[in-house]
């Protein structure tokens, strides 16, 4: 493989891209990962915010601080890897950076039921192992919060979580190749064939 290439694993919340991202980490060489939520939780730890407007700032340094580290490893030739709910807003400035250095790009979508997804989701937003930061609109760093609901703001209701996935054209984002899995129901033997499929195009780009 010679070219260079950049993999987006896309899609709704709770689809599992992060846990799909360390198999191909694991079974490609040499990709550099750049994770939003990593960045969005060192820079939360960092500052702290005290309202929306804050947080929103915060996130607007993290975008910046990202496609300055993408665009540093495609300066690098490095192969990059990449989990997000991807939208429409980041778009252009990968397809950007994509074509400027001649990445060849993946995006890797992750669909399933807005059922399912909404119970995973709700699932992971409730485990103390996920960073507040995320869920509040007032966090600093060592702040903790056990008791995870919609009542005290800190849990989507289904409709807030519904309009989010609909609104935001999760399932609608692609750069270059498009490999699409529904994870609705996991199934270890389609799963596996799905990674096999994207394993074997990218080792045979020239």
């Amino acid at each position: 493989m010679s070219k260079k290439i950049l993999i987006l694993v896309s899609g709704f919340p709770g689809t599992g891209k992060t846990y799909l991202s360390n198999i191909l980490i694991n079974k490609i060489k040499n990709l550099n990962y750049i994770s939003p939520d990593d960045l969005k939780e060192e820079i939360y730890d960092k500052y702290g915010f005290n309202n929306n407007d804050e947080k929103e700032k915060l996130i607007l340094q993290m975008w910046e601080q990202y496609f300055e580290l993408m665009e540093m490893n495609m300066k690098n030739k490095k192969n990059i890897i990449s989990d997000y709910p991807f939208s429409i807003k980041q778009y252009s400035k990968i397809k950007k950076l994509s074509e400027k250095y001649n990445y060849n790009v993946l995006t890797v979508r992750l669909l399933a039921d807005i059922n399912i997804l909404f119970e995973r989701q709700r699932k992971r937003d409730m485990s103390l192992n996920r960073h507040l930061g995320h869920l509040t609109t007032s966090y600093h760093k060592g702040q903790k919060q056990e008791q995870r609901t919609e009542e005290n703001g800190l849990l989507l209701t289904y409709e807030e979580f519904s309009k989010r996935c609909s609104e935001r054209g999760y399932d609608k984002f692609v750069i270059g190749k498009l490999f699409e899995h529904d994870v609705t129901t996991y199934n270890d033997t389609k799963y596996d064939k799905f990674i096999e499929k994207i394993i074997n195009y990218i080792e045979n780009l020239n």
